[in-house]
């Protein structure tokens, strides 16, 4: 697919073009409802019983586009609604003209591809909709047999299903899809999928409609605007105008402390009055510190689950459940976790480690203050992380308020808190010489 701005006829929208080349449209110039986008009755009647009575702002620019045809690139935050903003025309689409395989949806994470079919599944439901997921970490013979029974929607993440196209006939299906979407665009065009990424492509039609979609407009997607000759195939280019990166219902904070103490300090907090019934997720930069995190914290009577890459499919379906349901209040993740999973409410991120890169900050701290809730984004800095905050606060465009604690209270734990993360050391270790041994076998 190649990016660029589509000339938007006046009469449809009232907008300009920025800087950067991208569409952005006036709030007052949009639809207000989903049946003035041109969505059928039924689809918004299936909107109202989720109670979403009104289009989000990508919504209102998107789908109008889309169900004339053309190609489409919308970048949103996150919580924006951009899944519901390519669902709902593909299935209205579909609904025209049932058959085969008529969409293919790709993400990077298997998380983020079950969320998408249940989104699918709950507005597809009145037209007897077929979805696939296809990912890693489950059986490919059985996702093989359900691909062989040509669902309307496939969604999947990029090496499992090069793996399907390489070893079945999967490939032949493919030919005849009307959509390909890339949701977290900017992830799946970087060089990490790259390889996967052309396989797939040399397998369906060059004949299709084909909608990105992100949070961070990266320089790789915009350079694919420019690659387009023809002007009567230009796709649609939006991105929702915004002068900063989150949101201004989110309250950000940070406590400053040697890095050695980390684990009292966190522990503190989620005891914490302010804290201690709230839905949280702990983001960490490696799958062992969230592992020891749990288990330290279980040692500690505070009820969390995890989600990482080492963990199963299973195991990481059967977390994400239990804190959906609030089963558990406290979920520790590395940013596999971090990136479009819709998780109603959550109210509290913490920041264990610092992410390197301030996109990444944005990302984590997105899972909180959704659809216009308040929430809070809490970064534990240690004498390491200085520069790492400054350069989130300039990204940001605001400066991170200092968390008052009682640093009285976090000494008293310190002896409780270092026998529990030692178990928690001891476990982790066993594990994995427990792996290494399995492996050997």
């Amino acid at each position: 697919m190649s990016l660029s701005n589509d000339e938007v006829n006046s009469s449809e929208s009232e907008g300009f073009i920025n800087e950067n080349n991208l569409q952005i449209i006036s709030e007052n110039s949009l639809a207000k409802t989903f049946e003035e986008l041109g969505l059928k009755s039924w689809l918004a009647d299936a909107l109202k019983a989720m109670s979403i009575n009104s289009p989000s702002e990508i919504q209102k620019a998107c789908i109008p586009p889309i169900l004339k045809g053309k190609d489409c690139i919308g970048g949103a935050k996150t919580g924006s609604g951009k899944t519901a903003a390519f669902a709902l025309p593909i299935l209205q689409k579909l609904s025209e003209d049932p058959f085969g395989v008529f969409a293919l949806i790709l993400t990077p994470t298997r998380e983020l591809a079950f969320q998408i079919a249940d989104q699918f599944r709950v507005l597809g439901n009145g037209i007897n909709l077929k979805e696939c997921v296809v990912v890693g970490g489950l059986d490919m013979m059985s996702q093989a047999i359900q691909l062989s029974r040509k669902p309307h929607v496939v969604i999947a993440t990029p090496g499992r299903l090069v793996d399907h196209i390489n070893s079945s006939a999967i490939a032949s299906f493919l030919g005849r899809i009307r959509f390909l979407v890339l949701d977290e665009a900017d992830r799946l065009l970087s060089d990490t999928f790259v390889e996967d990424l052309a396989v797939i492509f040399d397998s369906i039609p060059k004949k299709r409609q084909t909608l990105l979609f992100t949070a961070t407009m990266t320089e790789n997607i915009l350079h694919l605007q420019d690659t387009q000759e023809d002007p009567n195939k230009k796709p649609f280019v939006y991105q929702v105008k915004s002068d900063i990166s989150t949101v201004s219902s989110l309250s950000q904070y940070y406590v400053l402390i040697p890095s050695h103490i980390r684990e009292p300090y966190l522990t503190h907090l989620l005891r914490s009055e302010k804290l201690s019934n709230k839905s949280t997720i702990i983001f960490c930069g490696r799958c062992r510190t969230a592992e020891i995190l749990r288990v330290m914290l279980v040692e500690l009577d505070i009820r969390c689950t995890s989600l990482h890459s080492t963990m199963s499919q299973q195991e990481r379906l059967n977390s994400l459940g239990k804190f959906k349901a609030e089963v558990v209040k406290v979920l520790i993740a590395t940013d596999v976790g971090s990136r479009g999973l819709d998780i109603p409410v959550v109210q509290v991120v913490i920041n264990f480690d610092i992410p390197r890169d301030p996109t990444d900050y944005i990302h984590r701290v997105g899972r909180t203050a959704r659809a216009g809730r308040g929430g809070t984004a809490l970064s534990i800095v240690t004498e390491r992380d200085i520069e790492l905050v400054r350069n989130i606060e300039t990204r940001i465009n605001k400066k991170m308020e200092e968390w008052e604690i009682n640093e009285n209270r976090v000494l008293e734990s310190l002896n409780e808190i270092a026998t529990a993360k030692r178990v928690a050391t001891m476990v982790n270790f066993y594990h994995f010489i427990f792996l290494k041994c399995l492996i050997r076998c």
